[in-house]
């Protein structure tokens, strides 16, 4: 077992991250803090909910000379949301080092005010890399002086046409120490700027799978095309799903899935890139504060979105790999809890399944979709558990008393209960 206190940091920064409540490394935080300060280049696969945020927010921290207020370290992010949750918490790392400054620039918010901040100077940015590239250009942000760049979600931002943003940014701080990339999945692209930008990298992946699905039940439904959305409905009614967050692989899709459950009376938002910043932050906050049951969203609308006590992912679509399958399944059973990721599959989606399936090792459960019967069975028994819970543990005496006042020789005790039964799935 290896701790924050065996780490080569700062006094300021161990009391930091004590203060957060860890103490044990998570693996990727074993792996990479130690070769990042050592002064390695790293390029590692790590999922969300793997502490990857840490692993480099600690080295990049330790590394900052208060002294200079120019930028020193410049981490790339593909959305506002995940910008927002990496500066907060690289400025928790940071939190008892005097006089650092970190700032997240992102689109969505006034350019002046970021100017502003980054006038008086600024150690750390966090940001994405459009609105980088616009301080760069308008003269406010000079990146000569920046030794580290960290590109978190690196797979993301490349799905979301930021290549050559992220090249021009690296080109810019051609006299960097460290470039240091993280992501989910490491696909070709990865793979060349590695090549271009990186000396001599670290490859690291984190054999975390089992760590970030502990107690998610996955269970997996044949479907067709034409009766996708009907099944939806139906395992979100046999299943008494309270609220869910529903992943579609297309901007259509979204659309389509989030249009059709407002058409039946459900309390549904979609996000997509589409959308404006401003949209998006509404829709999520709502969301996250219960006042919307299903939020449904492409894999990069809903990168950066941490939902806590969420029970339910459903994969409306297939997604198109296991590591975003298990990017996406990992946003339920969050802090210890316990969760369920249901995949609707139709013949178009079986290659793409199998391949997941047979990824996750006998993890995913292939069931049917329930029938108009078995919804019927199931609701009518999810009532009967909540009587019989209430008998083992209530005092039923009185209402025993009025049973047995108004059953007779026309009206027995199981018709009464059958009757009560009835009008109560009627309410």
């Amino acid at each position: 077992m290896m701790n924050f206190d065996d780490l080569n940091i700062s006094a300021e920064i161990k009391k930091a991250i004590d203060q957060m409540g860890f103490y044990e490394l998570t693996p990727i935080q074993k792996m990479a803090i130690p070769q990042i300060l050592k002064g390695s280049d790293i390029t590692a696969q790590a999922q969300t909910g793997s502490g990857k945020t840490i692993a480099f927010a600690i080295p990049v921290v330790e590394n900052i000379f208060i002294d200079d207020k120019s930028p020193q370290a410049i981490i790339l992010c593909p959305t506002r949301e995940l910008c927002l949750q990496v500066a907060d918490e690289v400025g928790k790392v940071g939190a008892n080092v005097k006089k650092l400054k970190v700032l997240a620039v992102y689109g969505g918010q006034p350019i002046g005010k970021q100017t502003r901040v980054l006038k008086k100077g600024v150690h750390i940015i966090v940001g994405t890399p459009g609105r980088v590239i616009d301080h760069v250009e308008k003269g406010n942000l000079d990146l000569i002086g920046v030794e580290r760049v960290v590109l978190d979600e690196a797979d993301e931002m490349l799905d979301m046409g930021f290549r050559e943003d992220i090249e021009r940014i690296l080109d810019e701080a051609k006299y960097r120490k460290q470039t240091l990339m993280f992501s989910a999945t490491i696909p070709q692209e990865i793979r060349k700027i590695a090549k271009n930008y990186q000396n001599n990298p670290k490859f690291i992946k984190v054999a975390n799978k089992k760590q970030n699905v502990p107690k998610i039940t996955q269970y997996a439904f044949k479907t067709n095309h034409k009766h996708k959305f009907d099944d939806l409905l139906r395992l979100i009614e046999a299943y008494d799903i309270d609220s869910a967050l529903i992943f579609s692989n297309t901007k259509k899709g979204v659309d389509f899935v989030f249009k059709n459950l407002k058409k039946r009376d459900y309390s549904a938002e979609a996000i997509h890139g589409d959308m404006s910043q401003k949209v998006r932050d509404k829709v999520m906050n709502k969301f996250r504060n219960g006042n919307v049951r299903f939020l449904v969203a492409t894999d990069v609308a809903a990168r950066g979105l941490d939902i806590s006590n969420l029970d339910f992912i459903i994969n409306y679509d297939v997604a198109q790999n296991y590591d975003s399958h298990i990017h996406r399944i990992g946003r339920t059973a969050r802090a210890g809890s316990s969760g369920f990721a249901f995949t609707l599959v139709s013949k178009e989606d079986n290659i793409n399944f199998n391949n997941i399936k047979n990824a996750s090792k006998g993890k995913i459960i292939e069931k049917k979709i329930p029938t108009d019967a078995e919804i019927e069975n199931i609701k009518n028994n999810r009532v009967l558990d909540e009587v019989k819970k209430s008998i083992k543990t209530e005092n039923l005496d009185d209402y025993l008393k009025v049973i047995k006042n108004n059953s007779s020789a026309d009206i027995s005790s199981e018709e009464i209960a059958a009757g009560l039964l009835k009008k109560i799935r009627n309410e």
